[in-house]
């Protein structure tokens, strides 16, 4: 079943990646798979925002170790990424210093401006040609919306919204924050660093769709054992990811590490690898729990997302990196 909001199962899709990347070790693999998925996936733009706990000293530093570790990424990938020419990269840009400090009122960074310029620019007849493609068969856009896909606190994507809400009708907000509407907290990472950010993304101030992360990004998780086996040996990129989540803890018996983020990118790559309904989108209260109302504007709430096809359909990707 196709999902609401769901680009077409063919063609390429438009897409922008916003990500705190250095708050711990899921984004990178988020990046990375969208980076190797090109003959589905146009990535226009990837955005550093703003996160604050034990890695950082505040908003601003953790905007800017964000950048710095999607600049390692990138440079782990050995200029090889796929339908690139040797030494191109996606564009990155800084975003938010702070978050919002109201409801009303954006912050400035060079990632929201970038965001409300793509968003506004008519989008390209045909998407760029990809190594790998058929030339018998030339790729057309899966959508004719551009993916806003976030993956930490929404700052920057509130502040593109708020400086111009036309952006609203040419764009689709895919957010991996919160908990299921059903859950007994909202109460998490991405949604508690700016409530005013994510009061306006839930709020569906542009079309959403909603990737809570108890209990179903939690579901999508992996261990050192697998990633040694199956993703270590094959590139730099693969020891690179390895190396960061074995550093992250003690790797003591047992012990996974969810990789949230890959939830919300595996959404546009494959939706199928998801099921969701169409629902009222709940409203955030003070206190960080929701309120589900009827009356709501409606948003695409994923429930279940297939963790096996995922990781088969990365690690295969970064083998295939490793060859060229």
């Amino acid at each position: 079943m196709t999902l609401p909001l769901a680009p077409a199962s063919s063609g390429r899709v438009r897409a922008v990646l916003d990500t705190d990347t250095f708050n711990e070790v899921d984004d990178q693999f988020a990046l990375a798979h969208l980076l190797l998925s090109p003959l589905r996936v146009q990535l226009e733009a990837v955005y550093a925002a703003p996160f604050h706990n034990s890695r950082s000293s505040g908003p601003e530093q953790g905007m800017e170790r964000s950048y710095e570790e999607i600049m390692r990424v990138l440079a782990a990938m050995e200029g090889k990424t796929p339908g690139t020419t040797e030494g191109t990269r996606v564009p990155v840009y800084r975003g938010s210093r702070q978050w919002l400090p109201d409801a009303k009122t954006p912050v400035e960074s060079e990632a929201a401006r970038h965001l409300v310029e793509l968003a506004m620019a008519p989008a390209p007849a045909a998407p760029r040609p990809v190594a790998g493609e058929d030339p018998a068969q030339p790729a057309v856009w899966a959508s004719d919306k551009l993916y806003v896909v976030a993956i930490g606190a929404p700052t920057n994507v509130a502040s593109a919204l708020l400086m111009e809400p036309r952006i609203a009708e040419r764009i689709v907000v895919v957010w991996l924050g919160g908990n299921a509407p059903y859950w007994r907290t909202a109460k998490e990472f991405n949604l508690q660093q700016d409530l005013h950010a994510s009061r306006i993304i839930v709020d569906v101030t542009a079309p959403l769709v909603l990737v809570p992360c108890l209990p179903i990004a939690s579901n999508v998780h992996t261990t050192v054992a697998e990633l040694e086996t199956h993703l270590a040996p094959y590139s730099a990129l693969g020891e690179y990811l390895t190396n960061i989540v074995r550093s992250y803890d003690k790797n003591k018996p047992g012990w996974s590490k969810v990789i949230w983020d890959i939830a919300a990118t595996a959404w546009i790559i494959d939706h199928t690898w998801s099921f969701g309904d169409a629902l009222p989108s709940p409203a955030l209260l003070d206190d960080m729990t929701w309120r589900n109302d009827p009356g709501r504007p409606t948003a695409t709430i994923i429930n279940w997302v297939k963790r096996d096809p995922v990781f088969a359909d990365f690690f295969a990707k970064c083998k295939a990196l490793g060859k060229e």
